[in-house]
């Protein structure tokens, strides 16, 4: 028992020795590429006297750092550069920013916690070991997440001239935020688009009073002004604010979506006949081709005309754009003909954000849900069926133009 525990000793010592030897070196290699970038900076190197000499060094300055490593006090050396009007001014460095107190990676490990639902005390809690607590207080958590708003405004805004998407998928889900100092359930509008390659990417973020067609055609209004061009598909429900905004988007084909529609069949339909009437749904739903789904969706109507008129009626309303997803190669028609690649990624947003009672200002609320998906919480992966895409749409593509 004894030697047990003088072996378990020595290993233990060991790995301290091992973990200070890593520590030791990578301070070297960060004081080392400080000092070459104040090299480059000044043309020359220590007591070296040349004519490209572009400043002097003056001494050096200690910064306490946080690295995925851990934290370590490292020399930051100074100097002071030659301008163009003859004066100098103070290095700062590239690598190491002034004020800046943790590496990128840590930054992220902090924001990936807080998307994830942490409160600042558990994040402070289980990243203790690793980065103490002198660098990590409640408002530096702040300052990080305030840099997550910066990222949000600026892919809010950007330009979309130079993006292609073939198909594009607009739906909407609730969110507790607070406004007018109740907590509220509001929509967010939501737009993901799939490049022709069959990545998907999320285009836009928007909460709205409603999900009337003011706040729809302001969603699609905007992707338009920022120069999205014209997708080939926009696959949506059969929410009537969203259906009267997409008369902004003409010439556009339309995929209603199919598993919204049979719920709306559901309501229209007596208890007993649902199960009959979701037979007939499924032969227009998983026809083999165009051509038979044609025939099935003639024959419901016909029959269901008779049985419940109501039910034929709300097909009716939907008409052959349930069917458009026939035009695309068949590989695709399970992803294109429903929004549940969109319902999907609101699940996710509700699954992640559940931990949060409710959002104190609307911004937070589309600010957390950007940062779900640009720092890979919410992964969004291929369609099903992408390899068949790029040949079908570039014929797709020439026909448009």
């Amino acid at each position: 028992m004894e030697n047990t525990s003088t072996e378990h000793a020595t290993i233990l010592e060991f790995r301290r020795d091992i973990e200070a030897q890593f520590r030791h070196h990578i301070r070297e290699a960060l004081e080392v590429s400080l000092r070459e970038e104040l090299t480059a900076a000044l043309g020359s190197d220590r007591h070296e006297r040349t004519e490209e000499r572009q400043g002097y060094r003056h001494g050096t300055i200690e910064r306490t750092l946080t690295t995925a490593e851990g934290t370590r006090t490292v020399r930051v050396p100074r100097g002071r550069v030659l301008a163009d009007d003859d004066t100098t001014a103070e290095f700062h460095s590239r690598l190491l920013p002034r004020y800046a107190r943790r590496t990128r990676e840590v930054d992220e490990a902090i924001l990936g916690c807080y998307l994830g639902g942490v409160n600042t005390r558990r994040i402070k809690t289980a990243l203790k070991p690793l980065l103490g607590t002198a660098h990590l207080s409640k408002s530096a958590v702040s300052r990080i997440v305030g840099r997550l708003k910066a990222l949000f405004a600026t892919w809010q805004g950007r330009d979309l001239s130079a993006e292609r998407y073939a198909i594009v998928f607009l739906d909407g889900f609730h969110l507790k935020v607070r406004l007018a100092r109740r907590v509220v359930s509001v929509p967010v509008l939501a737009t993901l688009g799939v490049t022709e390659t069959g990545q998907k990417c999320l285009l836009s973020l928007q909460l709205a009073v409603s999900e009337a067609a003011a706040s729809w055609g302001a969603v699609v209004t905007n992707l338009q002004q920022r120069g999205l061009p014209a997708p080939l598909l926009l696959v949506v429900d059969g929410h009537a604010g969203l259906k009267k905004a997409l008369e902004r988007w003409s010439g556009v084909r339309v995929q209603r979506c199919t598993t919204h529609k049979l719920e709306n069949l559901k309501e229209h339909c007596p208890v007993h006949a649902r199960p009959e009437m979701k037979r007939d749904y499924d032969r227009i739903i998983h026809a083999g081709d165009a051509l038979a789904a044609r025939a099935a969706y003639d024959a419901f109507l016909k029959k269901w005309s008779t049985l419940c008129a109501a039910v034929a009626k709300s097909l009716e309303e939907a008409g052959l754009e349930l069917l458009t997803f026939y035009e695309f190669p068949k590989a695709t028609w399970k992803s294109i003909r429903t929004t549940n690649m969109l319902e999907n990624l609101n699940r996710e947003f509700r699954r992640r954000t559940k931990t949060q009672a409710s959002f104190g200002t609307e911004a937070a609320a589309v600010t957390v849900l950007y940062g779900l998906v640009a720092f890979g919480q919410i992964a969004l992966r291929r369609l099903d069926g992408a390899k068949h895409l790029p040949s079908f749409l570039e014929k797709s593509w020439q026909k448009v133009a």
